[in-house]
C-alpha cells in the first residue's frame, strides 16, 4: 500500500489517474505487485476504454505506457466499506500540510485507527 499527499487537480478523476501513475511507478521500482485497487469505478472504465475519455488523453497515454511494464496488469473495484484502511490513509494524507510520501506493505503506526484490520 502506499500514498502520497497531492495538490488538487482540475477534477477528482485527475487526481485519481495521477495516483494510480504515481503507485505503477512506485511498484516498478519497489515490488513485483502486477495487481491495483480503487474504489473508482470510472478509472477503470478509462483504463479500459481510453479513447472514450479524450479530456484525459494525456494522463491515460502516461498509464498505457506505464502498463507495458507490467507482465499482468490488473485493476480492479474495491468498494469504499471495504476498503476502510486505503481509504483512512488517503484521508489522513490529505490532512498533512507538508509532503508526504509513504510505501509499505503495513499499516502505519501514525494512521488514525490503525488497528482497522
Amino acid at each position: 500500500m502506499g500514498t502520497r499527499n497531492y495538490i488538487r487537480r482540475e477534477s477528482a478523476l485527475h487526481s485519481e489517474l495521477e495516483a494510480l501513475r504515481w503507485a505503477m511507478e512506485n511498484m516498478l521500482q519497489h515490488s513485483t505487485c502486477q495487481n491495483f485497487g480503487t474504489n473508482c469505478k470510472d478509472l477503470i472504465a478509462m483504463i479500459n476504454e481510453p479513447h472514450a475519455w479524450p479530456n484525459f488523453a494525456t494522463e491515460l497515454e502516461r498509464i498505457e505506457t506505464l502498463q507495458i511494464c507490467f507482465l499482468d496488469f490488473k485493476i480492479t473495484h474495491i468498494p469504499r466499506a471495504q476498503n476502510q484502511i486505503s481509504d483512512s490513509l488517503a484521508r489522513t494524507t490529505r490532512s498533512f500540510h507538508r509532503k508526504l510520501y509513504f510505501i509499505g506493505c503495513s499499516i502505519p503506526v501514525w494512521l488514525p485507527g490503525s488497528s482497522l484490520t
